[in-house]
């Protein structure tokens, strides 16, 4: 269930499982952590059932953070043990994410090896196109849900073949409100937004852009053509979030993904050097 809106999320499925995960999550893994699964479903979940108190509400909601911090925590751990860096994609639908992604799985491909988790509401469409490059991907569809948490990853993590060392992108389902608020195991949360969306989404939806290290401006070959103020987006971004980097890119034209591959290229040396002293 999601803290925010109250979306179910009964009907989960990771492609590769081969047994039912809907409500009971039997993990079999090599080190010993307590996954006790208790997931509030339902149409609001019990969050919101009538008559409940706003105390109560507030315990269950943070009951469920809690333990989504938990898995997050060992998805962490997991992923740095085999080197891996794992960045969270979120967005708005339409952004531009899945062809950003296809188009960094093929060009860093001679560089590091590349898996991707894609989390839909339905279809396996856009792990096919990350398949057609060359990578490895996983097809998480969540069904009423509306983002990835931090069991589906870990559910996709144990039927996704990922080689040390490399990079691991979760794309999360297409919303700006949701995804903010789980931690999902990642180094970091990149915002994707699209020019054609209008430069005041980062005070509209504030949370998303607090939670994320970079904010990606994607289709910038469309910025001769919609009328979208860039410093006044970075200018409101910045207002929410003083620390966040930004990078102005065309996923279609190829315009700044050399900054994208070099902000990625120094996040693998930062994290390399932190296990190095760690």
């Amino acid at each position: 269930m999601c803290t925010t809106c109250g979306c179910g999320q009964a009907d989960v499925t990771v492609e590769g499982e081969g047994h039912d995960h809907g409500h009971h999550h039997h993990h079999h893994h090599a080190h010993d952590h307590d996954h006790a699964h208790h997931h509030d479903h339902g149409p609001l979940g019990a969050a919101h059932a009538p008559g409940l108190s706003a105390a109560r509400i507030i315990e269950v909601e943070e009951n469920i953070l809690a333990h989504n911090d938990h898995l997050a925590a060992h998805n962490r751990e997991d992923l740095a043990a085999k080197g891996v860096l794992a960045l969270n994609l979120v967005s708005s639908p339409g952004s531009g994410k899945t062809t950003l992604l296809a188009r960094t799985a093929r060009d860093m491909a001679d560089r590091t090896p590349i898996a991707v988790i894609e989390g839909d509401q339905q279809t396996s469409l856009d792990a096919d196109r990350i398949r057609e490059t060359g990578a490895r991907a996983v097809q998480v569809n969540t069904g009423k849900g509306c983002h990835l948490d931090a069991d589906m990853v870990r559910r996709a993590l144990g039927t996704l073949e990922m080689d040390d060392g490399g990079v691991l992108f979760i794309e999360n389902v297409g919303n700006l409100v949701c995804p903010a608020g789980f931690d999902l195991g990642e180094a970091a949360k990149v915002v994707i937004l699209s020019v054609t969306e209008g430069e005041d989404k980062p005070i509209k939806y504030p949370d998303m852009f607090a939670a994320a290290r970079l904010m990606v401006l994607n289709k910038a070959d469309l910025l001769p053509y919609v009328p979208f103020d860039v410093e006044t987006c970075i200018d409101y971004a910045r207002r929410v979030n003083p620390k966040i980097g930004v990078l102005t890119v065309s996923a279609l034209t190829g315009e700044g993904l050399d900054k994208w591959y070099a902000w990625i290229d120094a996040l693998r040396a930062e994290q390399a050097a932190l296990a190095a002293v760690g």
